[in-house]
Parts: structure tokens; sequence; C-alpha cells
């Protein structure tokens, strides 16, 4: 199964994130093979840390949440909160397999929240700067509550078009980059 998980800092949690970033390494260093994309997001000035996404491969819901509230970033209060949704994973691929790369123009996270009838389920034709694309759904796997893109765009209005807008009750676009150790 897969899941969707936002960790969004807590504001002014930045020198804890700092001091932990070995830890948290060390903990998704544990979960490599499950791992389809994972990455900071940021604030508009492209510097401050927002947020960290993890998109994995669980068996159940109890080992997603277990995933999400045992990082040590979590345990210590840098987060304010965690969005954990199962998740489709459309593309079929990890962030490592897209044919664009790990560096070269902005990146983004954009979720849209649902607001009723499903929308957004089938992979959009110019999917050339999709990085990972896929439903946002309840634990049971049923309901669609939203959708999850992280892709390469020229800006943040182009990366919010990706969606459909009036379909959703909230688009969020958060400045996003590929994550992991350093090499």
């Amino acid at each position: 199964m897969e899941f969707f998980c936002y960790h969004r800092d807590r504001p002014g949690s930045a020198t804890l994130r700092n001091e932990l970033l070995e830890e948290h390494w060390s903990y998704m260093d544990r979960y490599a093979k499950e791992m389809i994309a994972r990455g900071p997001t940021f604030t508009s000035d492209g510097e401050t840390p927002s947020g960290s996404v993890h998109i994995i491969d669980l068996p159940d819901p109890a080992a997603a949440r277990a995933f999400a509230f045992d990082e040590p970033n979590y345990q210590v209060g840098a987060y304010r909160d965690v969005l954990l949704r199962r998740w489709r994973n459309m593309l079929g691929r990890t962030m490592w397999d897209f044919p664009g790369g790990r560096t070269g123009g902005n990146r983004y996270l954009v979720l849209g929240l649902g607001a009723g009838q499903a929308v957004d389920l089938v992979v959009p034709s110019d999917r050339d700067g999709l990085i990972a694309y896929g439903p946002l759904l309840s634990d049971d796997g049923a309901t669609w509550l939203g959708t999850a893109v992280l892709l390469r765009a020229p800006n943040p209005d182009m990366a919010r078009a990706v969606l459909t807008p009036e379909a959703y009750a909230d688009i969020e676009v958060h400045d996003w980059e590929f994550g992991g150790r350093p090499s």
C-alpha cells in the first residue's frame, strides 16, 4: 500500500531540524527500499524549510502511522502537524526514475484537498514534468480525498494548473526539492 506523508514544520523549528538531520536521514535510510519520493518543502523564499514529504510503500495503515509518528523530528516536536493518507502511484515509478533528473527547473509539491466528487484520476497528457502523481485516499482506499503531485514547472501558477481548480476545497503549492542524504 502506498502512502503520502507530509510533516509540516512548526514555526521556528529550523534549528531543531538541523540538529536532528543525521537522525532523520538514518531513520529514513531504514525505509530506502520502500521510498517512492521524498524531500523538503520551503517557504516562498526558497530557503526556509516548511515541511518534509515522504511517499512510501508500506504493508498497512498501522505501519504508515508508525513511520510518520516515530520520525525523530516528529518525536521532538519540530512538526506542527502531519498529513498522512493512502496514495496511488499513477506513474508507476519512483522520483529517482524521473527522466528530468534531480536538478534543473523549479520543483513543487501541489496538494489538492478534495471537496466532493473525485477528479484528476487520470494522469495529465502533458506528463513530462511529473515526478509523482496520485490521488489521496481514505485508509481503506475507497474514498477520494484529494490529489498529491510532485512536479517540475516554470512557476507556482503553472504547477497549480496541473489540477482542476474548481474541484478542490483548497490547492496548496509548496517549493520542493529532491530529498535524501547528500552524495
